[in-house]
């Protein structure tokens, strides 16, 4: 008889309920609302309108192929610039201009496009309210259509009119940009206008007819969505880029709402995907037919002193050759694995009588041995806390119940995966600078040898440095990295980056092993891709788990 391995029976305060599928946008009184329009609205969210035409650019593309896609002939088409609906777009160049005249006609006329943004800053209080938990809805309506890009986001789902995309001719675009927001917390608002109707271009001009915020008391955290399609930019600076993500790529947005996603493992057997959100104190349940469930919730941490703590909760998830889900607690500082019944038995918690820092992430071996980061990034002021009681950040083995310390190459070592072959650990350095991936020989009594750099991000652009990290059947490594998800080859050479909306911090193979499902800051997100990933979550009758009970 299979036995039973019912992850419900957690004991730590585990909640079955199913988190709200994200409602239709709140309408009747609100109670505040923000002009946009006038300059005191504007000055009260400590923003500035800013202006661009677009032009209309002729570009590179492929005819439709056999298979429908663009994977035929050579052709030429057209494009437009520039494309600053997405995060980071630098439009300092771009004309300032007064919320009062948002109503002048702009653009080139007949047929012409452009561009408005603004970025807001949540205020303390709207006249009486305070907007602390509410959501807040944006409505404006442009003369002639519009589509509203969201911190860097444009979502869309089959059927839909307006909100984000087109709702018909002169029609108001209304939809969430926030829920239980915060005081001081900044959102950014792109809106692409166009002149219409598009078949008969018109004698006039692109204008605001109104903008605004409403607030709203409403339901706040995590939500799963209609899985909504986003736009992805994916650069390709190799031809085997083709082999991994197709010509025409797809990103899913599945829930929005959470603190930050980390952590992500897919339970096969169960067909779901389990992640932290360590910032939340909580682990999430995310079901192929799209619910979104709290697994557990305190995951990392119910010390008195929780307060101080950023990310007190669980980071890293992954299940052993039984099924067992094995945690990284941050705020615990320790690993710990669920047993059959519920109980939890702590893996690893000191090295040489001393307090682990805040294990990161962390994978099994084919053969048992568990390999884990630990980086202080879960103690409340860092590298400087007081309570850190190691001097240094390791990389660590767990072999036959005794706890080694493999490596302290790095000030953050962070995502961890093997190679196919197991042959190979890599392990990503969370340290600006210092942005390299390590690769080791994994030897069979479980240290680590011949440790060397395998690819050095350090002089890319941008803020983040490296986080989580995956691999797949050929090898090639998929790493959070500055700007996106980094592509590299076996053989450490850049083949392309996919760039969500978000940035990128952690990963998981699902599905049916060619899906990844990616963890960015607030979203979780699935995209499809022509290569499965390599993991021992994947092989089928690896994982002995039965369906979590409700």
């Amino acid at each position: 008889m299979k036995a039973q391995f019912l992850l419900a029976a957690i004991p730590i305060a585990l909640l079955a309920a199913i988190v709200e599928v994200q409602p239709s946008t709140p309408d009747g009184k609100p109670e505040a609302t923000i002009n946009l329009a006038t300059d005191e609205g504007v000055r009260l969210v400590k923003g500035q309108w800013r202006y661009s035409n677009t032009k209309i650019v002729e570009a590179e593309f492929h005819a439709a192929g056999p298979d429908g896609q663009p994977t035929g002939a050579p052709i030429k088409t057209y494009d437009y610039t520039p494309h600053a609906g997405i995060a980071g777009f630098d439009d300092s160049s771009w004309e300032q201009i007064s919320a009062i005249t948002l109503d002048q006609r702009r653009s080139t006329g007949r047929m012409c496009f452009n561009w408005y943004r603004i970025n807001l800053t949540i205020p303390e209080r709207v006249g009486s309210f305070d907007p602390t938990g509410s959501t807040v809805v944006f409505e404006t309506e442009l003369d002639d259509y519009a589509e509203v890009w969201v911190d860097g986001e444009l979502s869309r789902s089959l059927g839909q009119m307006g909100g984000s995309v087109i709702g018909g001719w002169n029609a108001p675009n209304r939809l969430v940009i926030g829920r239980g927001v915060k005081p001081g917390q900044k959102i950014q608002l792109a809106i692409f206008g166009a002149n219409g109707p598009l078949s008969n271009p018109p004698t006039n001009f692109i204008w605001i007819r109104y903008t605004k915020l409403d607030f709203y008391h409403g339901t706040s955290g995590p939500m799963a969505v209609t899985p909504q399609e986003v736009n992805v930019e994916v650069t390709r600076l190799d031809p085997a880029m083709d082999a991994i993500v197709g010509p025409n790529p797809k990103l899913y947005k599945l829930a929005e709402g959470f603190q930050f996603t980390e952590g992500p493992i897919w339970v096969r057997d169960g067909g779901y995907l389990l992640f932290s959100d360590p910032n939340a104190n909580t682990q999430y349940k995310y079901t192929r037919d799209g619910k979104l469930s709290v697994f557990r919730t305190p995951s990392g941490y119910s010390g008195a002193d929780i307060a101080e703590y950023g990310q007190p909760g669980s980071n890293g998830l992954t299940l052993d050759a039984q099924g067992r889900l094995t945690i990284n607690e941050h705020g615990n500082r320790r690993v710990t694995r669920i047993e059959r019944d519920g109980s939890v038995t702590v893996l690893a918690d000191r090295y040489e009588g001393r307090r682990l820092n805040s294990p990161n992430d962390l994978i099994y071996r084919s053969d048992g041995v568990l390999y884990f980061t630990d980086p202080p990034f879960g103690l409340p002021k860092v590298f400087l806390d007081p309570r850190k009681e190691l001097a240094f950040s390791g990389i660590y083995s767990l072999r036959q119940g005794r706890l080694s310390l493999v490596s302290t190459d790095l000030k953050g070592p962070n995502g961890i995966a093997f190679s196919p072959d197991e042959k190979y650990l890599y392990v990503t350095d969370w340290d600006e600078k210092n942005k390299v991936v390590m690769r080791y020989d994994a030897n069979t009594d479980g240290t680590l040898s011949n440790g060397k750099i395998f690819f050095d991000m350090t002089s890319a652009p941008g803020e983040d440095a490296l986080d989580g990290l995956k691999v797949d059947v050929a090898g090639n490594l998929y790493v959070s990295g500055p700007g996106g998800l980094w592509i590299l080859s076996a053989e450490a050479k850049h083949l392309g980056t996919i760039v969500p909306p978000k940035h990128p911090h952690n990963m998981a193979w699902g599905d049916d092993g060619m899906t990844l499902y990616i963890c960015a800051r607030s979203g979780l997100y699935r995209m499809p891709l022509k290569l499965a990933g390599a993991g021992n979550n994947l092989i089928p009758g690896h994982q002995k788990v039965s369906e979590l009970q409700e």
